[in-house]
């Protein structure tokens, strides 16, 4: 019998770490899994129990689910600078296809807002078609689908700092947005909820957002103005080439933020996080200056 009773995918990532942390918290055996061993002698290092694994390796995957009751299931997205649609495709089907024979109670899956059918629209279908085929498996199945992560927002400091941020999004749109670190929480809560409780959940932070707030939040915790402006419909697709994406990613994700736009959920009873914009912008910003306590909420 394994030492392990829960294992969780991507337990480097911003979800990933919380729910390990918190199943850890509850003292409840969990092994943590990342893809190369670098980040899992990391882990290791820190006193959590680790083991590196590419989730295309279906059969060892299967291994250690057969060991293990219940995992939280991440599908890891893929390198922009190749085809991530086609990639993440078949990263998904692999984690599924190992769930065949695993034994396994329980699972709990990462999902987003907004996932439907469709082709190449990034994780909107891709993970659409996660939640389908992991319920297909015939494990109980809970599917966690959150809003617009905080994180997605980091890459846009560097910006703010020069007074001026960009986005595909209409200026006014009022989005669900939340902190991976609610997600992590909420994930590892359900980890540990009766079998019965499977189907979709909706989570998402506190309040929702403007990108106007986003640049208001931004001015506040960097004490200078910081200024908005929409990237044209026209050039979504070349504005993610300009940040390395290959063609093909391109063109995922200019159709996944179109896609985002034009179906955009907002659920009437979603599970609240507490960290809002504020908070996760002001911990960004005191982390990139050494200024805050280690501890960033996004």
């Amino acid at each position: 019998m394994s030492e392990f009773t829960h294992v969780v995918l991507g337990a480097s990532g911003h979800i990933g770490s919380v729910v390990v942390s918190e199943l850890q918290r509850a003292k409840i055996p969990v092994l943590a899994l990342t893809h190369d061993q670098a980040t899992a002698d990391r882990l290791i290092s820190s006193g959590i129990k680790a083991q590196a694994l590419d989730v295309m390796e279906t059969g060892a995957l299967r291994s250690i689910f057969r060991g293990t009751r219940r995992a939280f299931l991440l599908n890891p997205p893929a390198d922009p600078r190749g085809d991530t649609d086609t990639m993440e495709r078949a990263t998904a089907r692999s984690i599924a296809d190992a769930l065949d024979g695993s034994g396994l109670e329980k699972v709990v899956v990462a999902s987003t807002y907004g996932a439907q059918p469709g082709e190449r629209i990034g994780d909107l279908s891709v993970l659409h078609e996660f939640e389908q085929i992991v319920e297909r498996a015939g494990v109980p199945t809970a599917v966690n689908r959150g809003a617009y992560y905080f994180t997605n927002l980091a890459p846009l400091l560097d910006a703010a700092r020069e007074g001026m941020i960009t986005t595909p999004f209409p200026e006014d749109l009022l989005m669900p947005m939340v902190s991976p670190i609610d997600l992590g929480k909420q994930a590892a809560a359900r980890l540990r909820t009766p079998t019965a409780d499977v189907g979709i959940r909706y989570i998402e932070g506190p309040e929702r957002y403007t990108f106007l707030d986003v640049a208001a939040a931004f001015s506040d915790a960097l004490g200078h103005a910081v200024l908005l402006q929409k990237i044209p419909n026209d050039q979504i697709e070349a504005s993610f080439k300009e940040l390395g994406f290959s063609d093909a990613a391109a063109d995922t994700y200019a159709r996944m933020t179109r896609a985002s736009v034009e179906a955009l959920e907002r659920p009437d009873d979603p599970v609240r996080g507490d960290i809002d914009l504020p908070a996760c912008l002001g911990g960004l910003v005191s982390s990139a200056d050494g200024s805050g306590d280690g501890t960033v909420l996004y």
